[in-house]
């Protein structure tokens, strides 16, 4: 997905100077921290409004806070924080949107009275996650995953590099962020290194049906008559680095064509697919997936054991013998008790 980065110059200064800590000192990506900025100038549009510091008919995406003081920031209470909750509900934004900009607006305040102490009364300390219903994630059987991949036309001038793509997807569990950032360099023998959320580097080993697809990719890439990104793993025909809305576009095209379209896949299905498959048929320790899935946390590859156990459940569910005591109970009921010897 291609965006163009604000410079943040219609943010006030206090905003700003988040922003950058967040860039230089915590070492945040410039789609993360422009996610922040997004998230906290809403808020801000909204807190403005509410103060009575915009006119009350004028839409809050219109309103521009460049002109905000800190003092603005100081008279914030928890209350016009759940007031701005509240706001989001009635518009009818998700349970993971309003996470998300809770915890934008708990980084920005944490920051100002934890870091820099410019705040005496941290408003958002208190200020809980909206919480959302725990739901498994959506993947492809091994069947589906085998249609998958054949899907592709061999005929197709990027048969090769989409299979590859694909492949992947299927095998490493990679972001999309993960793998439109995949250079040349990244490649090193049967290792593939990685750079996930914050920028944090992991390395990934490539299996058999991986390193066959990149040795048939990399001659066809470099038949490309044209190459601008000389860096970059994957290319799109103008010898430009491939963008996150263009693999989409892939993967949609050839769940498409693999009859599996219209069932809400994504590339994140994709990598919900390979960490599923991992743990199911490979009997990987948790903390291993956790490691090349580049989870932070535990719990969220804890998730891939509920998937499991589901599945076991099911499996035993449809055993036929379980039929067995059924049966027996109704065979029993119709039978009539003999009369007891004396």
């Amino acid at each position: 997905m291609s965006y163009t980065p604000s410079d943040y110059s219609e943010a006030p200064q206090f905003l700003q100077d988040f922003l950058f800590y967040l860039l230089t000192i915590k070492n945040r990506s410039k789609l993360t921290v422009e996610n922040y900025y997004l998230d906290l100038r809403y808020f801000f549009r909204f807190i403005k409004n509410r103060r009575g510091l915009a006119p009350k008919d004028q839409p809050l995406d219109e309103i521009d806070i460049a002109d905000l003081d800190f003092s603005v920031v100081q008279s914030i209470t928890l209350t016009d924080i759940y007031a701005f909750f509240n706001h989001l509900t009635t518009a009818g934004d998700s349970v993971r949107t309003r996470s998300r900009k809770a915890c934008a607006i708990r980084g920005f305040f944490r920051y100002y009275h934890n870091i820099v102490q410019k705040l005496e009364v941290n408003p958002a300390e208190n200020l809980e996650l909206p919480s959302e219903q725990s739901s498994l994630p959506h993947f492809l059987t091994l069947e589906q995953s085998f249609d998958l991949l054949g899907s592709l036309n061999p005929e197709d001038k990027n048969y090769q590099r989409d299979f590859c793509i694909l492949t992947l997807f299927l095998n490493c569990g990679m972001r999309l962020s993960e793998l439109v950032g995949l250079n040349l360099s990244s490649i090193r023998d049967n290792t593939l290194t990685v750079f996930g959320k914050g920028s944090k580097e992991r390395m990934l080993y490539l299996n058999n049906a991986c390193l066959d697809a990149l040795n048939t990719y990399l001659p066809a890439r470099a038949q490309l008559k044209k190459i601008v990104d000389k860096e970059a793993l994957f290319l799109n025909s103008r010898g430009e680095r491939l963008g996150q809305r263009s693999v989409q576009n892939i993967v949609s095209k050839a769940l498409e064509q693999a009859g599996l379209g219209g069932m809400g896949l994504s590339t994140h299905k994709l990598r919900h697919t390979a960490a599923t498959m991992m743990y199911q048929y490979g009997e990987v320790d948790l903390r291993v997936l956790q490691e090349i899935l580049g989870h932070a946390n535990l719990n969220t590859t804890q998730i891939y054991t509920h998937v499991s156990n589901r599945q076991k459940e099911s499996a035993m569910n449809q055993n036929p013998i379980a039929a067995y005591s059924k049966r027996k109970r109704k065979t029993s009921s119709n039978t009539t008790p003999s009369k007891p010897k004396e």
